[in-house]
């Protein structure tokens, strides 16, 4: 206690201090700020408070010797801000700023974590359960607290303005691969496209409204020490309101897009989401099994479910893709239809087209849609097949280009959420099942399990076949 109480009064010294640095830029970098006589006190105050053996996240060597980093006390704690602010003569809350520094210091470093932001419209108070992922909305001071001093927040400059992201939804997961750390960092997030890395809880998502649904930003977060969201991953637009005078005034929000919940829609969601998520679990865990077959389903499941996302990434609204990127969507699309369609038996050639359209059509319940998806499905096969072949597609009029692209979203969409609700969890296959459906001799357990699965977790839009009556 005495050490931390030291703590906190080496840090009010320091801040006192700063009111008689000059306040021009090369002064206040914070190497300069290390250099000072006087911060040389912060830095045996820390030791005395948070010694290297508890804290090492703090620690690295300087001349042999283990000492506090000074980026990280200096850069990562916020102090340099808080002293560059102090030296312009901005009114700082000092007391706030000693107490966030010797928190900083002394707690535990938290788990880093990947926070996904949304482009979609979800109620205040959002807390979705997918696996290891949470969908959950934040208000501006719960944002705030995620960063060191979240009392300098509104008073530095070029600050992220967390009022847009007020109840904004984020995917967020513990990172364990990545160690925390309390360094600055240089370089934003690396690794897979957000498509490609957290598929297994954007899937579900996806599958509950026929909505188009993006990633705006990936970023990393250590809750209390970064939040490594930046001013331009969030889009904004302006909107005109009334202000309390009756007089227009013009409003910068967060972009939304199509993709939204309602408060009353959110029991729906979650409890979509939850079971859906069971059903993606259980197929995965086929990627450990002994045998060949819940291996290649898991696979499988994976590649359709990343080439579904690759295109919704690259969909802004729901007749939103540019023509230049439309056959590569299309692609996508099919590809995603095909990987769950084939079935290990089966020989290559034109049997593989035959069997991806006459299975595609069995997961449907009544003839008039099964009919449709079948056509759907092979026309959008052959029009891959051209591509693939490097023969030239001969498109119709871009409108209806855009419209049939749409159609083969939502059926793709509705081929896999069926898929999972069908597919076998042990080495049986459920390809010879649709084969048996789709000539017609035994549609009962399709047909049921379906029409099951519809009535006690309906998605947003529930499917015109499956709808009563």
């Amino acid at each position: 206690m005495e050490e931390t109480s030291g703590l906190r009064q080496s840090i009010l010294a320091w801040l006192e201090h700063a009111r008689r640095l000059p306040a021009i830029p090369q002064t206040l970098t914070d190497v300069a700020l290390a250099t000072q006589p006087e911060f040389d006190q912060v830095i045996n105050a820390v030791v005395g408070a948070a010694p290297r053996v508890e804290h090492r996240d703090l620690y690295g060597k300087v001349d042999g010797d283990w000492l506090p980093r000074w980026s990280t006390l200096i850069g990562g704690s916020g102090l340099g801000d808080a002293t560059r602010l102090v030296a312009h003569g901005a009114k700082v809350p000092v007391e706030e700023v000693a107490d966030s520094f010797v928190a900083f210091c002394t707690a535990p470093a938290p788990p880093s974590e990947d926070w996904l932001l949304l482009r979609a419209g979800v109620p205040q108070g959002t807390h979705v359960p997918l696996g290891p992922y949470t969908l959950q909305t934040f208000t501006a001071d719960e944002l705030r607290q995620m960063g060191p001093m979240p009392a300098l927040h509104h008073l530095r400059p070029g600050a992220l303005d967390l009022s847009l992201l007020a109840d904004a939804p984020f995917l967020h997961t513990a990172s364990p691969d990545r160690q925390p750390s309390r360094a600055p960092r240089w370089f934003g997030h690396r690794g897979p496209r957000a498509e490609a890395a957290h598929w297994r809880a954007l899937l579900p998502l996806v599958l509950w409204s026929s909505e188009p649904l993006r990633v705006e930003a990936v970023f990393d977060v250590e809750r209390g020490r970064r939040f490594g969201l930046k001013p331009d991953d969030v889009i904004t637009t302006i909107q005109t309101h009334l202000d309390r005078y009756g007089m227009e005034e013009d409003v910068e929000v967060r972009e939304t897009g199509s993709f939204c919940v309602t408060p009353a829609e959110l029991p729906a969601l979650k409890t979509f989401c939850i079971e859906v998520t069971a059903r993606i679990d259980a197929v995965m865990d086929g990627i450990t099994s002994d045998r060949s077959l819940p291996k290649k389903r898991a696979r499988r499941l994976e590649r359709a479910a990343r080439h579904l996302l690759r295109a919704y990434q690259r969909t802004y609204s729901d007749f939103g893709v540019w023509e230049q990127e439309a056959d590569e969507l299309h692609l996508d699309y099919v590809i995603a239809i095909e990987a769950l369609m084939i079935s290990p038996k089966d020989k290559r050639g034109e049997e593989i087209s035959k069997n991806v359209r006459t299975r595609a059509s069995a997961l449907f319940l009544t003839p008039g849609h099964r009919k449709q998806a079948q056509d759907l499905v092979q026309r959008a096969y052959s029009a891959r097949s051209n591509y693939v072949h490097g023969d030239l597609l001969k498109p119709p009029p871009g409108r209806q280009q855009l419209e049939q692209l749409r159609e083969l979203r939502l059926i793709t969409r509705q081929i896999i959420l069926r898929w999972l609700v069908l597919t076998p969890t042990n080495t049986e296959d459920l390809a010879p099942l649709l084969d048996t459906a789709a000539a017609g001799t035994d549609r009962e357990h399709i047909d049921g399990t379906l029409r099951s699965f519809f009535a006690a977790t309906p998605p947003h839009d529930l499917p015109s076949d499956a709808t009563p009556g």
